[in-house]
């Protein structure tokens, strides 16, 4: 194709199309000028946001989509999509500071059998012959085997030492 076509169809110049032809470049490559960021004057707002909702539970936590919705109406005139890759990104480098997986390091714990048990007492209400009775529960797991027990007992039952 010569050249003046091809300076036809993609608006470049002859001399910008030789110079390609000549170091053998496939696409040009073209810089991105640099430009200010629209969500600059806000990262630090957003970045304590995130912070924020890292020490929230899940179900507390806000969206990035909410969170977007406050940036505009402080004045961010930005995309849904630049804040949700900013957050990505404050995510990871906050993960790679941290040298954690997103929930933190585990290590299992090992015991020998016998060596230890856990322990938990709970209360709940329940009908029994058609009378609300209060049902006292002790849940028992073996550390070593993780099997468990629950054993069951109403209040108003008495209660025998053996």
């Amino acid at each position: 194709m010569p050249i003046r076509e091809i300076a036809r169809r993609t608006g470049l110049s002859r001399n910008t199309i030789k110079k390609y032809l000549r170091e053998g470049a496939v696409k040009p490559k073209f810089k991105a000028p640099k430009r200010p960021s629209k969500l600059g004057p806000y990262a630090d707002r957003l970045s304590a946001w995130l912070l924020i909702q890292t020490r929230k539970s899940c179900k507390e936590r806000r969206t990035v989509k909410q969170m977007h919705a406050d940036l505009v109406h402080l004045g961010y005139i930005g995309s849904c999509e630049r804040v949700a890759a900013f957050a990505r990104s404050w995510r990871a480098e906050r993960h790679r500071v941290e040298q954690t997986a997103g929930r933190g390091t585990f290590e299992p714990s090992v015991f020998q059998a016998g060596e230890a048990f856990q322990f938990d007492w709970s209360e709940d209400w329940g009908n029994i012959g058609g009378e609300r009775v209060k049902l006292q529960v002790a849940h028992i797991k073996l550390s070593h085997s993780q099997d468990r027990y629950d054993g069951l007992r109403h209040a108003g039952e008495k209660h025998h030492a053996s």
